[in-house]
């Protein structure tokens, strides 16, 4: 893979399977409630070592941000984490904002890592912001490339989204229905269609034709295609990427090669 930085986002019980691999974990066990304060997931074991990965669903958008970013400092020495990466929903809100800026400072003064999604990347100059590789039109390369000259290649990084879609045709809207790896390759057994790969988005397709709903177009990953997108980041000098563990626990080992 050859990037400096592969963070894989990670659940506890998970965790040992990519203790080997030369991948920092961001544990997938903490959660922005209300107040807003931290909360670790019931049960879970306390992490040592890697990232904390934060969560906002449950949060309420009240409170104050200093008090709760104590928190996450506090946590993150505790555990011996290096950073943090914000899991924030799409959308921009203020409290989060706010957060963002306070957790940039925090950081910054530690040495650590703090990774947001992209809507949140105004708000920290010392912030590495997430742009996702998933794309239905258009070009990554364009795509990234843009973010370089917007923030600095040093200040982002590629959120690998492995992508399994199929789109009808023609599709306004650019959205596809996900496909399981099972359904992906049921698809692929079942129509033996002709896969090509498009050097825009990284990613290969085919399409086929259905007697209920007409054309079809189908997207999807695998090791080669990620690791082009990864190989375009690389070239821009783009040295930082996260994946979420989930996504390509089957591909993992290959991709770092």
């Amino acid at each position: 893979m050859s990037l400096e930085s592969i963070i894989v986002t990670i659940t506890p019980d998970r965790l040992r399977e990519i203790q080997r691999l030369p991948v920092i974990p961001a544990h997938a066990v903490y959660r922005m409630g209300r107040g807003p304060h931290l909360f670790r997931a019931n049960g879970a074991t306390a992490p040592r070592g890697g990232m904390m990965l934060l969560d906002c669903r449950t949060f309420d958008g009240l409170g104050a941000a200093a008090p709760f970013c104590q928190e996450v400092i506090q946590e993150c020495s505790a555990r011996g984490f290096t950073g943090v990466v914000c899991d924030f929903e799409a959308g921009r809100l203020p409290p989060l904002e706010q957060v963002v800026r306070e957790l940039g400072s925090q950081c910054r003064r530690r040495n650590w890592t703090l990774i947001v999604p992209e809507q949140y990347g105004h708000c920290s100059e010392h912030a590495l912001v997430m742009i996702s590789s998933a794309l239905s039109g258009g070009s990554l390369q364009q795509r990234l490339q843009e973010a370089v000259e917007r923030f600095g290649a040093a200040r982002v990084a590629l959120a690998v989204e492995r992508v399994a879609e199929d789109f009808f045709l023609p599709s306004p809207t650019g959205q596809g229905m996900p496909l399981t790896r099972e359904e992906l390759r049921q698809r692929l057994e079942e129509r033996a269609p002709s896969v090509f790969f498009s050097s825009e988005l990284c990613a290969h397709y085919f399409t086929y034709m259905s007697r209920q709903n007409g054309a079809h177009f189908v997207l999807f990953d695998d090791a080669g295609s990620i690791r082009k997108k990864l190989q375009v980041a690389r070239n821009l000098g783009i040295s930082s990427a996260v994946l979420a563990y989930p996504q390509v626990d089957d591909l993992l080992p290959e991709l770092l090669k």
